[in-house]
C-alpha cells in the first residue's frame, strides 16, 4: 500500500516519539535533523534508537556523506523501517547512505536546484524507494513564490523520475501553515492530481486531510467500476460510458489500479 501521510516525530522529544504513533499517520518518521537542535543529537540517536525497539519507523537522518549522518546511520540505522534522507544532490548521496545502511529502503528529500536536476539518477539507485519534495530550502533557492504554478515543474520532475524508474510515485512537502486545513487541502489535492502519492507532516491535526486527499473519493470508485463493467460488456475492446466518454485498455487499467488502491485503503 502506498503511504499517504508522513508524519515527522523531532527525535529529542519523548511525548512526541511516542504520540506520533497514535494519531492516524501511515508512516512514521523519527526525526534527527532539522527538528532536532546540534547540541541534541546525540540524545535524539539515543532516544530514536530506544523507541525503535517496540516501534518500527523511519528515521531522517542528517545531510549525506556528513559526519552527522555517519554517527546517525551507527546508532539507528539497523532498526529503521527505512532511511529518510535530507538534501540529496546526486546518486552518489543515495549510494553513500545504501552502503551503510544495507537492505533498508530510502526515501530521498529533493530539496534544491541540484538535486530536482539529478532527480532520475537518484530514483534510479537500487535501494530508492520514493523521492520527496523539499519545501522551504528549494523555494529559497529558486526564489520563488509558494504557490502551485511556482512549484509545478519541480512537482512534475520528481513525478516524472519516479515513474521511468518505476519506484512509487513521490512523497510531497510539508505544509507548514498548521491551522489552514482549506489550504492543505488544497495543496494536497494539487499534488495528488500530479501524481504524488502521499505528503509529509509536521502535526497530527494534518493527517485527517492528507490521508483523504490521497485516497480515492467515492465518485472515483464508482467511475472505475463502471469503466470496468464497460471493458467487460466489449470484451475488453473499445467502448462508451453511459454519458458519452469513450474508454479503452488504457482506461481500464487506470480503472483497475485506482480500484485496487480503494480496497488497499478498506483493508
Amino acid at each position: 500500500m502506498i503511504a499517504r501521510s508522513w508524519l515527522f516525530a523531532p527525535g529529542d522529544n519523548a511525548r512526541l516519539l511516542e504520540k506520533a504513533f497514535e494519531v492516524g499517520a501511515d508512516q512514521v518518521i523519527l526525526d534527527l535533523e532539522d527538528g532536532v537542535v546540534p547540541a541534541n543529537k546525540d540524545e535524539a540517536r539515543s532516544a530514536v534508537a530506544d523507541r525503535l525497539a517496540t516501534a518500527p519507523a523511519w528515521v531522517r537522518v542528517n545531510e549525506p556523506r556528513s559526519e552527522l549522518c555517519a554517527r546517525d546511520l551507527d546508532a539507528v540505522g539497523a532498526a529503521a523501517r527505512g532511511i529518510r534522507m535530507a538534501k540529496v544532490e546526486s546518486a552518489e548521496d543515495a549510494e553513500w547512505v545504501a552502503e551503510r545502511a544495507p537492505g533498508l529502503p530510502i526515501v530521498c528529500g529533493i530539496e534544491s536546484a541540484r538535486g530536482i536536476f539529478a532527480a532520475r539518477e537518484i530514483a534510479a539507485v537500487g535501494a530508492v524507494e520514493n523521492l520527496s519534495l523539499g519545501g522551504a530550502d528549494l523555494t529559497r533557492e529558486l526564489r520563488c513564490g509558494d504557490g502551485p504554478m511556482e512549484l509545478l515543474a519541480s512537482r512534475s520532475a520528481l513525478v516524472l523520475a519516479s515513474s521511468e524508474a518505476g519506484i512509487d510515485p513521490p512523497i510531497d512537502r510539508v505544509y507548514m501553515d498548521l491551522k489552514d486545513n482549506e489550504g492543505l487541502a488544497s495543496e494536497a489535492a494539487h499534488a495528488s492530481a500530479l501524481g504524488f502519492g502521499g505528503k509529509s507532516a509536521v502535526h497530527p491535526r494534518q493527517l485527517a486531510v492528507i490521508n483523504v486527499a490521497f485516497a480515492p473519493g467515492a465518485a472515483e470508485v464508482e467511475w472505475a467500476e463502471a469503466v470496468l463493467a464497460a471493458s467487460r460488456r466489449a470484451g475488453g475492446g473499445p467502448a462508451q460510458l453511459d454519458d458519452g466518454t469513450f474508454v479503452d485498455a488504457p482506461v481500464y487499467r487506470r480503472a483497475a489500479d485506482l480500484l485496487a488502491i480503494a480496497r488497499d485503503r478498506d483493508d
